[in-house]
């Protein structure tokens, strides 16, 4: 192709949460790549020339804050089982319509990622796919083949329609989660050129079984990361920066937001419990905490923690990387989570639960340890594996060179360049 393609991703956000890292990365791995892309995002965060704000001007930024009440209040106060749900549902009922903005306008293809807390409506993205160009959606979780659920846990309902939502107080056969299901299904409708990529091979099979999605095509793709920025450094110049001892071993566990029941914190502070009672010889352990916390209590932490709060500069969060022996992620449902890709890029290893599509990054004793699902002990055993592992050198370049080989911008832009072209006339 002579002329460069004209690509638009559009996200919520382009900060805070993975699906507005993962975009970003995405965007910067495609511009050097020769593709001329903008991000759309609802309100832009960042200082980056290629993102551009939906909400340019004051009312449109005060219609898009109304939205997001619009789409949540009535979830809270007539729907949501308990406060674990809040965030975890959404009805896409409010939104914006961008199906004019020059940048939908110019591009030859649209490339959808997260697009919920109230910038999208069901009604916009058929906006969108009426369009009748190209579009790409990236799941970066389940809420595209369900009812409203961005993670369905232990519930099936989404394979049959929906309803009887247990994410719901008043769920029934015809209940918000039914409704939410059939206007996707009116939504895929006559819908051609439109891809599924999925960040995992993990939910890609999940999508293949959907009676929404299992007429499309669905692609597993990563997230791509900057492997420049997550690189080995100096661990000790990292703890003297942060304040952490040098002859310390250092656990670290991070989320965007600590408290979200997905994020097993809970399994976490267990695990620790166990290896403080199972292994009284390891005294010297020191936990670093990073991410937003609303709410939980460190001091149920038997060791010495850090709190080192929301960290939004991206070689800073390369540093605290450094200073680690081991990153933990007790996550119970995730996708292809960017912190572990980050940690391993930075050559720590990382402990988490088989679960997702975790798998596809960790491999268990050689980068890590994939502990059995929901167990604390086989997480508590899996930290102590890797702070005692005889030859640490060996797992952190094990760990760098999965990333390398798998998640790098340039491997990821490629692949994505070539899904557009086979997409583009």
């Amino acid at each position: 192709m002579g002329q460069k393609m004209k690509v638009t991703l559009i996200n919520t956000s382009d900060a805070g949460g993975g699906a507005a890292a993962a975009c970003m990365r995405l965007l910067k791995a495609l511009a050097t790549d020769n593709v001329d892309v903008h991000l759309l995002v609802n309100q832009k965060h960042t200082d980056e020339y290629r993102v551009e704000s939906a909400a340019g001007n004051t009312l449109s930024r005060l219609k898009s804050d109304a939205n997001f009440y619009y789409e949540r209040l009535p979830f809270i106060l007539f729907h949501e089982k308990d406060k674990t749900v809040r965030f975890a549902f959404s009805t896409a009922n409010a939104g914006t319509d961008i199906s004019d903005n020059h940048l939908i306008a110019d591009a030859d293809l649209l490339h959808l990622h997260w697009t919920n807390s109230g910038f999208l409506s069901i009604k916009n993205l058929k906006q969108i796919t009426g369009l009748k160009k190209p579009v790409v959606w990236t799941l970066h979780d389940m809420w595209a083949f369900t009812g409203g659920c961005h993670y369905s846990g232990t519930c099936d309902h989404f394979l049959k329609e929906c309803g009887n939502c247990p994410m719901l107080k008043d769920a029934s056969t015809n209940d918000i989660s039914r409704k939410g299901w059939l206007r996707k299904k009116q939504l895929y409708n006559n819908v051609d050129n439109l891809v599924f990529v999925t960040c995992s091979k993990w939910l890609a099979g999940i999508a293949r079984k959907s009676p929404l999605l299992k007429a499309f095509r669905i692609e597993a793709i990563p997230n791509p990361i900057d492997t420049d920025i997550f690189a080995p450094q100096n661990k000790v110049e990292a703890r003297k920066r942060w304040g952490i001892d040098d002859t310390s071993k250092v656990i670290l566990f991070g989320a965007a937001n600590i408290m979200h029941t997905r994020k097993g914190v809970a399994y976490l502070v267990e695990a620790l419990a166990l290896l403080k009672t199972g292994q009284p010889e390891m005294t010297n352990i020191e936990v670093v905490i990073f991410g937003k916390n609303k709410g939980f209590d460190v001091s149920q932490i038997p060791f010495k923690v850090n709190q080192l709060g929301v960290i939004n500069s991206q070689s800073q969060l390369a540093e605290i990387y450094n200073l680690a022996d081991v990153y933990v992620l007790p996550s119970l449902e995730d996708n292809l989570p960017n912190m572990v890709m980050e940690a391993l890029a930075c050559g720590t290893p990382v402990v988490a639960f088989d679960t997702g599509g975790i798998p596809e990054m960790v491999e268990h004793e050689h980068n890590g340890y994939l502990a059995t699902y929901k167990s604390s002990q086989d997480m508590a055993k899996g930290i102590h594996y890797v702070l005692t592992y005889a030859q640490p050198h060996l797992m952190s370049t094990n760990a760098r060179s999965k990333v390398l080989d798998n998640f790098s911008n340039e491997i990821v832009a490629e692949k994505y360049k070539a899904l557009y072209q086979s997409m583009l006339p």
